[in-house]
Formats: structure tokens, sequence, C-alpha cells
């Protein structure tokens, strides 16, 4: 049976509510139960309080959520801040600090921060219609999708009305057909929510390479990877399964057909990196960088609430907020979230039980995020 977070069908993973990037994007300050977190009856922070005032690491709550279970059979926690250093795995996954990953739908972030430098090179605009930069690919009788809708999933996409299978020899051309082939239905218009789908991403990196005349992984190397060290980092090439050594967990072959929207390898190390730099100013300009946490309006509505450069956010019950995203792919199911201004990181992968429901699987990363940060 499939497991209902972690869905390995690539059309599943347009379903809203039901793939695991979706169900896991509720936590939100409405989804902290007081079961989940130890963090109930802590005052609240200061106004004015950093990372480096953060509370310690709930040891003990943490050691309850990565014992093997009903849920997960292993798991992975690393948090890292001022005066915080806590990493530990538990069950059948590697205890290499260093073990690799597929971070699934984190891969968003790496693709929003790449296009939101293009905006700040002017190489594209957030008003930018996509059919003016793919408009072979575009329908012309479509009303504009822009450059910002996609990355806040307000353009109004649905679900795909063509196939998508493992095995298709996928191509990013290809997945993006199955909403723009003829007798697809359009886009919502006007735009009344936002609404989760990995297509706006897949459109996305299209619009990098064709704006670049580069790869996209190529384009992930030489803005995000190679300036941070960022060495177990990479966009698989097209027909490239395999997994480095050494791997989180027993390494299964997965076609890299996710790219842009969900198929970056890396690890703990490196995505807590990434965080720090992209949400501590390192990666783009103040104009782009409060993109990271403005909230579109749309977002005041919708179920699964994402910032206008595409990141989840929740509120802890200190009142603190945190930002990052979560993903799924092939075995794993991961996420990674930190304070606003990126000094405390929780980057966190575990391996899911087929019996675990997408209840759970919210209250389980609702329980990680909260006992960590």
């Amino acid at each position: 049976m499939t497991n209902p977070v972690n869905f390995r069908s690539p059309k599943s993973r347009w379903i809203p509510l039901a793939a695991a990037c979706a169900a896991l994007a509720t936590v939100t300050a409405a989804a902290l139960p007081a079961s989940a977190a130890t963090g109930g009856d802590r005052a609240p922070l200061p106004v004015t309080a950093t990372a480096g005032d953060r509370y310690p690491v709930d040891e003990a709550a943490l050691a309850k959520l990565m014992a093997p279970g009903v849920e997960a059979n292993g798991t992975m926690v690393r948090v890292t801040g001022p005066g915080t250093r806590w990493v530990k795995a538990v069950g059948p996954v590697s205890q290499d600090p260093a073990a690799s990953f597929r971070i699934g739908s984190m891969t968003k972030m790496f693709t929003s921060t790449v296009v939101l430098q293009l905006v700040a090179e002017g190489r594209l605009g957030l008003d930018t219609p996509i059919a003016e930069v793919l408009p072979d690919l575009v329908p012309a009788a479509w009303h504009p999708i822009t450059v910002g809708q996609l990355l806040s999933h307000t353009s109004g996409l649905g679900l795909p009305c063509g196939e998508l299978k493992d095995g298709m020899g996928l191509t990013p051309q290809r997945v993006v057909a199955a909403w723009t082939q003829e007798g697809c239905p359009a886009p919502e218009y006007p735009v009344t929510r936002q609404q989760y789908n990995g297509g706006n991403y897949f459109l996305l990196g299209l619009a990098i390479e064709r704006v670049t005349g580069r790869s996209y992984a190529d384009e992930v190397q030489r803005r995000i990877a190679r300036p941070l060290g960022l060495h177990h980092t990479y966009v698989p090439r097209a027909g490239d399964a395999s997994m480095p050594t050494p791997s989180l967990a027993a390494p299964t072959p997965q076609e890299p057909w996710a790219w842009a929207e969900g198929g970056m390898i890396s690890n703990a190390p490196d995505v807590e990196r990434f965080m720090k730099a992209l949400l501590g100013g390192r990666l783009l300009p103040p104009a782009q960088q409060a993109r990271l946490t403005e909230m579109p309006e749309l977002a005041r509505t919708a179920k699964l609430p994402f910032s206008a450069a595409g990141l989840m956010t929740a509120r802890l019950s200190d009142g603190t907020r945190v930002w990052g995203k979560t993903g799924s792919m092939a075995q794993y199911t991961s996420g990674a979230f930190a304070t606003a201004d990126g000094r405390r990181v929780v980057t966190y992968s575990y391996l899911p039980t087929p019996e675990l429901t997408s209840d759970q699987a919210v209250a389980r990363a609702v329980a990680l995020i909260e006992a960590a940060l």
C-alpha cells in the first residue's frame, strides 16, 4: 500500500492535502497541540529575543519522538545555534553526520533563491509573465501567470491532466506538458486562493535555464553550493538514480524526475549551512530577502500558507516564528526550519512507516520543530 505521506508516484505529488509536502505544510500555530510539545509552559521570550536567547534543546522530547515505532523506523535530527549543537541518529539510519539523503520539496528553497537572485540582477521580474520567458511552453490563451505567483503558489495551476509515472523518462518539459497540452484546463483566473503546486517550480526551473543559458543544476552549483561550500549538495543529472556514500538509509534507486521541484540530494550539515546563509542575508539583497518572510494576501485564508518566496512558517509555543520547508522523496521525509535570523536551525529526516497517517506526520513535524527550536 502506498504510504500516504511518502508517495513515490510523480502525479501524486500534485494532489492537494495528500502529498507529503502538502500534508506537512500545516505546521502553523493552530497545529501546535499541547501533547506535541513540552513548550506549553514556557514563558514567552522577550520581544527582542534572538537565537542566542533560545531554550536548550528538549532532549527528552526528541528522544521520545526519535525512538523507532509505529510512525518511523529511523530518525536523524541536527540542531545548531549559538551555544547549541545537538546531533543524533536513531534506528536503521547512518550514524555518519555527513550521510546524504533526498531532500524532496526542500529543493524549492534552492530554486526560489536562484530566481530571486535573477530578479535582483534584473534578468527576471516578479511581475514578468512566465509566458514571456517560456513562450514555446506556456499556452498563449492562459491569462498571465507571473514569476512572483509561481514562487508564492498563487498561480492558479490545478492538477496535471497528463499521465506522469516513474519509468516514463520524464523530463521537465514533459512534466510541464501535463498542464499545458491541448485539452488541459486553464489555470484558475482570477486566482482566489493560494494552492501548493509542484508544477510552479518546474516552470521556474525552466525559466532559470532559459534566462541564464545554463542548466538548473549548474546554476544551483554556481550560485549556492559552491560559494557556501556545500560539497554534498547537488541536482542529480537525468538518469542518475544513484545515491552517494554514505547515505542516510539503505539506498534505493530513484529517478531524479522531480528536478527543480524536489529532486536534490544533500546532507544535514549542508542544509543547515544553506538555511543560515539564506535567512542570515548572505544569498539575497535586502529587497529580495524581504520576500522570504512576506506573506501574500491570499495566504491569509490558505489552509497551507506559504510566503512570497514559497517558505513555510510555524509559530512556536513561546511566540517565536520559524521558517523553512519540508520534503518527501523515496524513503525519506525531511524538513529544515530556522529562526528568522537563521542562527538556530533544525534539520531532520526520518523513514516513515507504511502506517503513518498524514495527521500523524503533521503532529510529528510540529513536535520535532518545537522540541529542537
